[in-house]
């Protein structure tokens, strides 16, 4: 089952189950929220499929005309924006070493000593899918900003005028609610463009937060339960309509060096991500960067994420985005 949130033709909120015919989508009434559904389902007892359906379901709608009137919303967010936490990991599959590799060969020269990077990576190949049950090792992990930085899908993704580059990160992202018990609840999986400055971080490696917040997008639709094995696609980065340039998504367990429950443990052992009432968004990491294969974006290019198990693609455009002026004054 996949949900999205959307508005309706009045600008109210709604949720919906896109049909399988995959251009119809059934609107649960009453529903304004996943977040909502999602609360509910945890105080009943219930898994989010089982709350679903004992919703009463409205009049299929044209899921095209959704996109086309840009109604589509992100497929989870907070009534709060600064309780949903975005962060992620890096370097957690089995080609992203190398992405990162010619991303900084790029900037630096072949020669250029990437010893973290590759130890990093090296160590979650040997220990990041350890067997019955046990833990592995420590992923790599960063934070990305509050619920405010994210940006529904087909919606421009700002690149600040300090940034020096903006670039596609195509991911699959863990979708989160805290639970009154503090205890961690899975919705489900969505689509992600973890959208970074890779140039900035190619500077030095210690400016990997400042190349990490910026705006994302995520959706457009929720995959509940499990994670298939092996998740596959194509991501793209056009220009004036036109591909300048894609690669091949890879992503699910097959395809990384840490499972997802070794990735969540890490994440969620800290108390301050185990508050009662939040959301989290986790990036799971990228495989393949369009970066690392010598593509400079520019203000108007496009990135779709394209992968069948998912639904529909993610799009959004890159646009050049002015500061907005600030002063700091003293109390």
């Amino acid at each position: 089952m996949r949900l999205i949130q959307f508005k309706t033709n009045t600008g109210d909120r709604a949720v919906g189950i896109v049909h399988a015919d995959g251009i119809s989508v059934e609107p649960l009434l009453g529903v304004q929220s996943v977040y909502a559904l999602a609360s509910d389902a945890i105080a009943k007892g219930q898994s989010l499929a089982e709350a679903t359906k004992g919703c009463a379901r409205g009049a299929l709608i044209n899921y095209d005309a959704l996109f086309a009137e840009k109604r589509i919303l992100a497929p989870l967010d907070h009534p709060e924006p600064t309780r949903f936490w975005i962060t992620g990991t890096g370097l957690t599959h089995l080609g992203s070493a190398v992405a990162r590799d010619k991303m900084h060969d790029l900037a630096h020269g072949e020669d250029k000593d990437l010893t973290d990077s590759m130890k990093i990576f090296k160590m979650g190949l040997e220990g990041g899918k350890p067997a019955n049950g046990k833990l592995g090792v420590q992923p790599e992990w960063f934070y990305k900003g509050a619920g405010t930085c994210v940006v529904p899908p087909e919606a421009d993704l700002p690149m600040p005028d300090f940034a020096l580059a903006g670039g596609e990160e195509g991911e699959i992202v863990g979708l989160y609610l805290i639970g009154p018990d503090g205890n961690p609840w899975r919705i489900g999986f969505a689509l992600g463009n973890e959208f970074s400055d890779h140039v900035t971080e190619a500077l030095n490696y210690l400016y990997l937060a400042h190349s990490k917040l910026r705006a994302c997008s995520i959706g457009p639709e929720l995959m509940l339960g499990d994670l298939p094995n092996n998740v596959q696609g194509t991501v793209r980065v056009k220009r004036g309509g036109n591909t300048l340039w894609e690669g091949e998504f890879l992503s699910g367990e097959d395809n990384m060096s840490h499972s997802v429950r070794n990735l969540e443990h890490y994440h969620f052992r800290y108390d301050m991500f185990r508050r009662p009432g939040d959301l989290h968004a986790y990036f799971f990491g990228a495989a393949i960067l369009s970066c690392a294969h010598g593509v400079k974006t520019q203000s108007g290019d496009s990135f779709e994420i394209d992968v069948p198990a998912f639904g529909r693609p993610l799009r959004n455009t890159m646009r050049n985005a002015p500061a907005a002026p600030f002063i700091v004054r003293s109390l």
